[in-house]
Formats: structure tokens, C-alpha cells, sequence
């Protein structure tokens, strides 16, 4: 069986990827826990089962990768993931397996239970060997209360958890309400999970943005056929997943997420009553959106337009890319009438964010 350093210099031969030692020196970790976790299957279960159980081995410490934004994170966690050959395995986005949590949990208290996480965290282990996360972050002090605990459930089941994170274990939920009271855990990843920074110089989806076409009119369908290449290519072709942002005590859903990329439509971001604290959690949760159907703007959908322009300010300011399809190149999207005159400067940076050294220097 060829090992993950293998698999992945014959993918650097193929062209698929591009070969990177910061990549490399990620891969034997990888490997070690893939190679303890198909050499240690499950503990038989059942009536006779207890004559011949052996002492369960004790699981090896979790990984967390953790470095900038498209240094290759999630197409690591993808290539130990498929090519680690067990049945109990999940690959995930971490917010959307907490939103899987709180459902369970909500639906777990209905039962009249006070320990609600406990059966919860019971069933994932008994489903699962390896836990994949990518992208764990912390916004939301309702996850920041639960997760720790959950981990601990989790590792102390036999659940080996890899999880992929922008930011060193110390800055999780920095800032946070009450974060002193998320502290412990911090300290508990440390020791309980092998920490490795994934310390890339290069930033692989700029260099595939890089001079490409992102922002395409009319909005045809070329165009969507373009943007659907796009999540295609940046996400592996992943069918994407629900994101939920909790913002000042509201949930915003975000429908379709994959490796740090969203997709979708100018009516759901701005026809929905969103306003600055929403377009700012888009853009500290994902580092590429796209966005369809952007229409012409006036005086008759001066909301919606508004609404446009905060996006874009959140999406400039975060140095976040955005691939668009738009009714008309942004100098006439809103030609006329109340507002005209102030969407110039977002006009502007809609075209300043094609440029194709934009957003270069964003971590």
C-alpha cells in the first residue's frame, strides 16, 4: 500500500498539485495516525464478546494543522481522509458538525435528560473512528461552552480528531464573551493534540485566482457555468455544506460551504434583512464568495442595494476574493438616481478586486 508521502509526489507528477515542503512535512503525522487507525479496528461487541476482548489500545494524540489561508490545509485533510481505509470516518466542516451538535442536543432535552451532550457525544463515538474537521473556529459562545467538553467525550471514547484551523490553538475565540472560561481548553488541544503550523509561503487559491476572470456580464449562463468552475476548482468539486453564523444572538445560514468557499445568490445576502454584523461574520467565516445574480440597481431597490454595498465594504476590508456574476460591469450597475452617486466607490473596489494581485498579502 502506498504511504501518503507516496500518494502525494505522484500527484505532484500527475500536475494535480503542486508539490510544497511545507506540505511534505505535514504528511507522516498524517500517516502515523492512518496507519494506527487501520491497525487497531474496532472492539468486537455482543454476547460473547467480553471472553475475548482484549484491552482496547489507547488512541494516539488528535492533530491540528493550523497556518494561513490557502496553504493546502483541507486538500491534506481530503488525501488522509479518502485514503485512510476504515468505514468509521467523517470528514466535516466544523461549524456545520456544531450546528449536527446543538440539534441533537435540543432534541436530546426533550427526553426530560439534563446531561443533554453526554448521549449525544455517545452516539457520534459509537459511529465513528476518525473525526475530520476543517476550518475549526470559535465565533459563537454557545459553541465555545460545549466544545471542550465535547472533545474530551470524543477522545476519551477512542474518537481519533484531526481538524484543519486558520489560527494557532491560543487565538481560538479570542476575544470572546467570557472567554476565560474557554481557556481550558485551549490548554487541553495543546497537550492533547500534536500542533503543527502549516508555515506555506504560498497561498494556492490566489495563485489559481491570479489573473483569472472573477467577476463575469452579463449574468448568462456562461457566467454561472463559469462560477460553478470556480467552486469546482477551489473546493474539489465538494457538494458544499450549511454553514450557520450565530451574529448578535440571530443565526445566519450560509447554504453551500466547502473548504473556506460560499456560494450564493445576491437575493439570499441581500434581500434578507442583513446588516453590517452579518456581512462581517461572512467575511471572517469564509475566504472566497461567490456570489450569482447580481441585478442593476436604483432608487426602486435602494435596500437591497445598500445592503450590496456593506457586503462588498466587509469583503474588501477582510481581503476576501469574490467571483460574481453581475447584470453589467460594475461602472453601470447603478447608473441613475438616489445613491447613484455614492455606489461609485463601490463600483470602485468591485473593480479593484479584480485586479489580479488583490487580496495577496491577506493571511
Amino acid at each position: 500500500m502506498s504511504t501518503l508521502s507516496e500518494i502525494y509526489a505522484a500527484r505532484a507528477a500527475e500536475g494535480t498539485l503542486r508539490p510544497d515542503p511545507a506540505q511534505k512535512a505535514v504528511l507522516p503525522a498524517l500517516e502515523a495516525l492512518r496507519r494506527w487507525l487501520e491497525a487497531n479496528p474496532p472492539q468486537p461487541k455482543g454476547f460473547l464478546s467480553g471472553l475475548f476482548r482484549k484491552a482496547a489500545p489507547k488512541p494516539p494524540k488528535g492533530l491540528y494543522v493550523w497556518g494561513g489561508v490557502g496553504r493546502g490545509k483541507s486538500m491534506l485533510m481530503d488525501l488522509f481522509v479518502e485514503n485512510t481505509a476504515i468505514t468509521a470516518k467523517r470528514r466535516i466542516h466544523f461549524h456545520a458538525f456544531m450546528q449536527e451538535i446543538h440539534h441533537a442536543m435540543h432534541e436530546v432535552r426533550k427526553t426530560g435528560v439534563e446531561d443533554a451532550l453526554a448521549p449525544v457525544a455517545a452516539k457520534v463515538a459509537s459511529e465513528l473512528r476518525l473525526l475530520a474537521f476543517d476550518e475549526m473556529q470559535i465565533t459563537d459562545i454557545t459553541d465555545a461552552m460545549i466544545v471542550g467538553r465535547l472533545f474530551k467525550l470524543l477522545s476519551e471514547a477512542g474518537v481519533v480528531i484531526v481538524t484543519t484551523s486558520n489560527r494557532i490553538p491560543e487565538d481560538l475565540y479570542k476575544n470572546g464573551l467570557n472567554r476565560a472560561l474557554f481557556l481550558p481548553f485551549i490548554a487541553w488541544i495543546n497537550e492533547n493534540f500534536d500542533v503543527h503550523h502549516l508555515e506555506s509561503p504560498n497561498d494556492y487559491r490566489q495563485h489559481r485566482l491570479a489573473g483569472a476572470q472573477v467577476y463575469f456580464s452579463p449574468d448568462d449562463a456562461a457566467a454561472r457555468a463559469a462560477l460553478q468552475g470556480y467552486w469546482d476548482d477551489l473546493t474539489g468539486g465538494a457538494a458544499g455544506e450549511p454553514m450557520a453564523l450565530q451574529v448578535n444572538g440571530r443565526e445566519l445560514t450560509l447554504e453551500r460551504v466547502a473548504s473556506g468557499v460560499a456560494f450564493s445568490s445576491f437575493d439570499a445576502l441581500c434581500k434578507q434583512p442583513l446588516g453590517p454584523g452579518d456581512y462581517l461574520a461572512i467575511a471572517e467565516a469564509v475566504r472566497v464568495l461567490i456570489v450569482t445574480g447580481i441585478p442593476r440597481l436604483s432608487p426602486a431597490n435602494n435596500n437591497e442595494a445598500k445592503r450590496f454595498v456593506t457586503l462588498v465594504d466587509a469583503l474588501y476590508e477582510a481581503k476576501v476574493r469574490l467571483i460574481a456574476s453581475a447584470a453589467d460591469i460594475p461602472e453601470k450597475l447603478y447608473e441613475e438616481g438616489a445613491g447613484a452617486f455614492e455606489f461609485e466607490r463601490t463600483a470602485s473596489r468591485l473593480r479593484e478586486m479584480q485586479d489580479a494581485s488583490w487580496g495577496a498579502e491577506a493571511e
